[in-house]
């Protein structure tokens, strides 16, 4: 199969256009479906917030540029939403050991108890939603999502 999707077959054509109909119902529904939900555990932080902490906990203390790098946002963006994230205790800042003007972030335990919240109801969540799958159908989904992002990412750093 050729590599240049814009002369491929028109099975990969079609394939292709269900595939952008898919990812924009998904983005469309999960919003729908993390506002819809009545668990107050999935309101505890916004989206911003949830994936900042998330990175932090994996990948620990960053600076704002290294933070907005590795989110593929422009750090103005990352620099108001960890503002905020202080305001409300969820990252604490220190001085950047490697450049004395900068400040490294790193998350409190408050801020990594409510992400943990979220990530449980999230969790809970799709076990639901995915109830009638099959292990092997889950982890497939899993590995070509975690593909897909990986792509996504790859072609953002370009």
């Amino acid at each position: 199969m050729s590599d240049d999707h814009t002369t491929g077959s028109g099975s990969d054509e079609t394939a292709l256009g269900r595939i952008e109909t898919e990812v924009a119902m998904l983005m469309r529904l999960g919003e729908a479906t993390r506002r819809a939900t009545g668990s107050a555990e999935h309101r505890v932080l916004d989206r911003a917030a949830y994936v900042i902490l998330r990175h932090l906990a994996a990948a620990g203390p960053q600076n704002v540029s290294a933070l907005a790098a590795r989110l593929n946002l422009d750090g103005s963006t990352v620099t108001r939403q960890v503002a905020a994230m202080q305001r409300d205790g969820l990252i604490d800042r220190a001085p950047d050991p490697t450049d004395g003007r900068g400040t490294m972030i790193s998350p409190t335990p408050a801020g990594l108890h409510r992400m943990a919240a979220v990530r449980t109801a999230r969790t809970r969540l799709y076990g639901d939603i995915l109830a009638d799958w099959t292990p092997g159908d889950r982890d497939t989904l899993a590995d070509l999502l975690a593909r897909l992002n990986r792509a996504l990412e790859n072609r953002t750093r370009r």
